[in-house]
């Protein structure tokens, strides 16, 4: 256990920092799942609108550090060459 004020503080700056970042990353995989259901469910159009609005997240994502930015990049495009394979 900290004994220290500034050992006590950051513990709980990071749980608030915890909290926070797990809200995120849960947003990013909303997000995702949508387009994926979209993808599954064969509407393209659906799927192009739900990418357009994951896109931004993924991106949000890697700019707080929930994500690497790597990761972000790969999943948008791994899930935007999926549509455009759609037929």
């Amino acid at each position: 256990m900290a004994n220290h004020h500034s050992a006590k503080v950051r513990i709980r700056r990071a749980e608030r920092r915890t909290a926070i970042n797990g809200d995120r990353l849960g947003r990013v995989r909303t997000h995702v799942k949508m387009v994926e259901s979209a993808i599954a469910s064969g509407d393209k159009s659906a799927a192009e609108v739900a990418l357009r609005a994951a896109q931004p997240e993924l991106q949000r994502g890697a700019q707080k550090g929930v994500l690497h930015a790597n990761t972000a990049s790969r999943k948008i495009s791994r899930l935007s060459a999926r549509i455009k394979a759609m037929a």
